[in-house]
């Protein structure tokens, strides 16, 4: 589901998560709404998934939205590991 070196944001509600995903894709970007992987103990179960020549696009259209994630994950040598936490 998640490939390496690709980006999980990990939202702290459903609501918000839902609403970035409609927000991004609006734009046209390929992203996935997916299950949040059980490591990273998310509040809402949910992230969205993104490559790395994404990542300043999706990220910049968050913040200009005020929709930023709780934090950001990356799969890296099989691992997840916080890149920024954004709130």
């Amino acid at each position: 589901m998640v490939k390496e070196g690709q980006y999980l944001a990990v939202f702290n509600s459903a609501h918000r998560v839902m609403k970035a995903e409609d927000l991004l894709k609006s734009k046209g970007l390929k992203i996935l709404l997916i299950p949040a992987p059980r490591v990273l103990q998310t509040d809402c179960g949910l992230a969205i998934r993104f490559d790395e020549g994404q990542r300043s696009e999706v990220l910049d259209t968050l913040a200009e939205h005020d929709l930023m994630p709780a934090f950001i994950s990356r799969l890296l040598g099989g691992s997840y590991t916080v890149q920024e936490e954004t709130t």
